[in-house]
């Protein structure tokens, strides 16, 4: 039976891309589906954007496909490795611009399509006269009527980007492009689409109501979900108590899907490279982001969990079947972003004796400078690191004596950058004018503008007939000029 290898390429912005050298050279895949957006990166390629009307994709397209390109190119006896990428972002045309340019001057050739489509700011005073109300998911308020400490929020939208489904993506394959760049997608489809493109399966209304394409879909949204955070399919951020057994982190292997046509899939990852692929790193990132393992929702498939059977073939292999699929959704889901104000913050330390007491006294000292100097903000957050920042409430009290060290940290979010920069200047007294061992960074730092995530569904039809896919075949500068 034919089957086709899928390798996991970044799980977000920043991620290394080393370990998929070792999937392309070793692991004879076919694809590499790469995921770096989330929903903070949006509101950090905004930014980008905003200063520079080129920008707006992560900017680790260009090093990564430097790196990659060269094996992928030599992989699989010269057939090549495809790539997909969420990497363009909210500008995915300038990605392949820039990308094109680097493939130009480097002499190298590819066929690379761009998909858009997915961006309905522009649109979103229209559609809302047409009756689209964009509520909440979490408390079903229209977006027209709700409001913040800093007024109405819909003025303040910086983008707003609906979760795209593998179809542009199976066509932009169709069409022979090598990589496909596109903007906001549902992760799992970057990996569905090749599935879908290679066997044959149906993404259309009449093929759902077939139960078993159905399946084979949600076998393919499961092998997504499973592969889309990189290395923690392979062991890292394991969270179980045997969590430091996993061999060589340093040297992480990805997960490789290799999927068969009727959607059974064995997920291993390239020979000689660290981690581990088992029953207990795949069961962990199975259930990792999942409301409900009934109705696990995509643009695609909706994904029941409930059979999934999770079977170890051999070291570092693991079979997944028995997921069942159910009709896809009548409406997309949008993730909108606005500006929720500024954050400033400082810090210092203490150490022992007494650090906790010596922190929590210096936060009086700052909550009564804060007060007096009439320091305006909407909210505040004081933690003890090295105590309760990461636990909150469910820090071991009986340790709290017993600290070598500890860092207060004090937050405020304002209306204003100004008054969020006034905070830092409340701190450097305390290292004469408070308790005793102190160090820590004094001064003014730069406040932190703060995102609001509004997330909304959409009718899918609205979002469908403006989807474009756009293939050009990129060639050397020298060819150009023939």
């Amino acid at each position: 039976m034919k089957s086709i290898r899928i390798g996991a390429g970044l799980g977000f912005y920043g991620d290394s891309w080393l370990p998929i050298r070792a999937s392309i050279t070793r692991g004879e895949v076919q694809y590499i589906a790469s995921d770096h957006l989330a929903e903070l990166t949006l509101s950090i390629l905004h930014k980008d954007r905003a200063k520079d009307p080129k920008l707006g994709y992560t900017r680790d397209l260009l090093p990564m496909m430097k790196d990659l390109w060269p094996l992928a190119q030599q992989a699989n006896g010269g057939r090549g490795v495809k790539f997909l990428l969420n990497a363009g972002g909210l500008n995915p045309h300038a990605a392949r611009n820039a990308l094109a340019a680097m493939f130009r001057k480097l002499g190298w050739q590819a066929k690379i399509a761009v998909v858009t489509g997915d961006d309905v700011l522009p649109q979103l005073p229209t559609l809302q006269q047409a009756g689209q109300s964009f509520a909440h998911l979490d408390n079903n308020t229209p977006l027209l009527e709700a409001s913040d400490a800093l007024g109405a929020i819909a003025p303040r939208l910086e983008f707003a980007n609906a979760y795209l489904g593998a179809a542009p993506l199976v066509e932009a394959l169709q069409q022979g492009a090598e990589i496909v760049i596109c903007g906001r997608v549902a992760d799992a489809a970057l990996f569905l689409a090749p599935l879908v493109y290679e066997f044959g399966w149906s993404l259309n209304e009449a093929g759902q109501q077939d139960q078993a394409n159905l399946n084979r879909l949600a076998q393919g949204l499961a092998v997504g979900h499973l592969l889309e955070c990189s290395g923690q399919g392979s062991g890292g951020n394991f969270g179980g108590l045997d969590w430091a057994s996993a061999p060589d982190l340093g040297h992480i292997g990805y997960p490789i899907a290799e999927v068969f046509a009727d959607g059974r899939a064995i997920i291993s990852k390239a020979p000689e490279t660290g981690g581990r692929i088992c029953f207990d790193s795949l069961r962990q990132q199975l259930l990792y982001e999942v409301h409900d393992p009934a109705r696990y929702m995509s643009p695609d498939v909706v994904l029941d969990m409930q059979q999934i059977q999770l079977t170890e073939l051999a070291p570092n292999e693991v079979q997944l079947s028995g997921a069942i699929g159910h009709a896809r959704p009548s409406q997309l889901k949008i993730v909108a972003g606005y500006h929720a104000g500024w954050m400033g913050q400082a810090s210092i330390g203490y150490c022992w004796p007494q650090a906790l007491q010596k922190a929590q006294y210096s936060a009086q000292l700052i909550r009564q400078a804060i007060q007096e100097q009439r320091l305006p903000y909407s909210a505040i957050h004081i933690e003890y690191q090295g105590y309760d920042s990461i636990l909150g409430a469910l820090s071991e009290t009986s340790m709290s004596q017993h600290l070598n060290e500890v860092y207060l940290r004090v937050a405020v979010r304002c209306a204003e950058q100004a008054h969020a920069e006034a905070l830092p200047r409340l701190f450097p007294t305390l290292a004469l004018s408070g308790p005793p061992f102190v160090a820590g960074r004094f001064g003014s730092q730069a406040a932190t503008q703060l995102l609001g995530i509004w997330p909304c569904l959409i009718a899918r039809e609205i979002i469908e007939a403006q989807i474009v896919v756009d293939v050009e075949t990129i060639v050397p500068a020298e060819k150009e000029a023939e």
